[in-house]
């Protein structure tokens, strides 16, 4: 047990030094009250199980960096593996843990964690300091100048934080007193674990995005000082099949905290001052403010991540088909460009957002009518940037069910793709075995003379599945589905409200 009482900054979401609110009032009652700082990243020994490679690699790699920053600062970084729950009230005995400082967040999962956290430090008398510090905004004061409802239009969002003044990003620079830094135990026992320890290195693709603060804030320098290219950014004309990315990737840096959102809220002002730019919703500013709308959506909706139980998602009767559900997760539904994007994401864990409302739309309303629910689990395993508010918010909106009521425009899995890539490039990247397929059947190579498919060395059915279905006949049969659903959705309200 420690001599000297204990601060300890819990790491839950934000895996950064910068605009850190929550550990700078770790540092500052630890200095100010000559106590021992312990910053801690609580690890599950199962996490291989839970979730994907590569953004496993990303995780580890991002406290990693988050160790050799703190290092710089005469602290470090001291991993704990287990449950939180079962975890810190021994560790707030054994450190004589005073104070308690950590993040503001919105996923049911670590809310319950932190809620019986906070129970046990109660009855300990450690004093908790929780900030917002992953948001922009703080959601619940949104959600409570809305007088509690959710609002489920972007615009409505935009209107209510239209005039909520965005604090600075401060970064943390002063060095940690020696008389803060813990010298009593095994620190080595605490070191963050190397990859290996996890996964054969050698089975992993080279990794495009690598994790942590360093390269988060390099990359946005990067891009912030592309002044013009920011001012001009629109979504819709972007590439979602561009061999290289067309937009800034920052996605993952945010989700997983190593870039602080309220600083990239800055940068952007500050590029943008003085130029003429492009709006919201289409700019990067309007980028970053659909994770705001997704955010307080999530936060005031009962089950968001749901259907059932969920009070703003429509209710539809999808039908489970694992045959399906394996085809699209694996890249093997015989269309091209789908295969090709969910490809992209299983090996390198991103793509284009343009993307992901094509394989999105495919899976549910589109073709092979599958919930929504069984799509957001795969992201959750595939996305380097998965984030719960935002996963469940935009496959509510690509299937449908929530926020987007325009079930009628369906994406092309043909079409789509030949607007930004006619010679089927990124196919041919992705979908290796299509490669020496002629362009006017890159897309559609169910099309080709069987002469051609031999020449091109990949026979279809063979060296390359059959469509799955049949997009032009099948979109329509789903249409009918899809006015059905809200059809009776519609008339179950009217009996609730004539009830009421």
């Amino acid at each position: 047990m420690s001599k000297v009482p204990s601060v300890i900054h819990w790491f839950r979401l934000d895996l950064r030094i910068h605009d850190n609110l929550a550990l700078r009032n770790a540092i500052n009652e630890a200095e100010n009250r000559k106590h021992l700082l312990r910053p801690i990243y609580v690890l599950d020994p199962n996490i291989k199980s839970k979730i994907g490679v590569n953004r496993l690699r990303f995780l580890i790699q991002s406290l990693q960096d988050l160790d050799t920053n703190l290092r710089k600062l005469n602290s470090r970084l001291y991993i704990l593996k287990g449950n939180p729950v079962e975890l810190l009230p021994k560790f707030f005995d054994q450190w004589q843990v005073k104070f308690l400082t950590t993040q503001v967040d919105i996923d049911p999962e670590i809310v319950d964690q932190e809620e019986a956290v906070e129970k046990i430090a109660e009855e300990k008398d450690v004093f908790i300091i929780k900030r917002v510090q992953h948001t922009v905004y703080d959601v619940y004061s949104v959600l409570k100048k809305n007088n509690g409802a959710v609002p489920l239009t972007y615009q409505k969002f935009m209107s209510l934080v239209n005039d909520i003044q965005v604090k600075e990003a401060k970064d943390i620079s002063k060095v940690v007193s020696d008389y803060c830094k813990p010298t009593d135990e095994d620190l080595d026992a605490y070191d963050v674990p190397k990859l290996e320890e996890f996964v054969d290195e050698s089975t992993l693709t080279p990794c495009k995005y690598p994790g942590g603060e360093t390269e988060a804030i390099k990359r946005l320098n990067n891009y912030m000082a592309k002044k013009q290219w920011v001012c001009k950014f629109e979504k819709p004309n972007t590439s979602p099949n561009s061999i290289e990315p067309s937009t800034t990737v920052l996605s993952p840096y945010l989700s997983h905290g190593c870039l602080s959102p309220k600083l990239f809220y800055h940068k952007l002002k500050e590029a943008e001052s003085g130029m003429k730019h492009s709006d919201p919703p289409v700019s990067l500013m309007g980028q970053l403010m659909w994770r705001e709308f997704y955010y307080t959506a999530g936060a005031g909706t009962k089950n968001f991540d749901k259907m059932v139980g969920n009070p703003i998602c429509m209710q539809i009767p999808w039908v489970k088909k694992e045959e399906y559900i394996k085809a699209w997760a694996e890249g093997k539904t015989g269309y091209p460009f789908v295969d090709a994007i969910m490809r992209q994401l299983k090996q390198e864990g991103w793509i284009h957002h343009l993307a992901r409302h094509m394989v999105a739309c495919f899976l549910t309303r589109g073709d092979l009518w599958v919930s929504w629910e069984e799509g957001a689990k795969i992201f959750e395993d595939y996305l380097l940037d998965y984030d719960w508010s935002l996963n469940a918010g935009n496959w509510m909106w690509l299937s449908a069910s929530a926020f987007f009521y325009k079930y009628f425009r369906v994406y092309s899995p043909v079409a789509f793709g030949k607007k930004t890539d006619k010679e089927g490039l990124y196919i041919r990247k992705y979908v290796p075995e299509l490669k020496k397929y002629p362009t006017a059947f890159i897309y559609e190579p169910w099309k080709a003379p069987k002469s051609i498919q031999n020449t091109a060395g990949c026979i279809i059915g063979e060296g390359y599945p059959h469509r799955i279905v049949d997009h032009e006949k099948i979109h329509k049969e789903n249409m009918q589905k899809m006015s059905s659903a809200y059809r009776m959705n519609k008339e179950k309200k009217a009996m609730k409200r004539s009830i009421s």
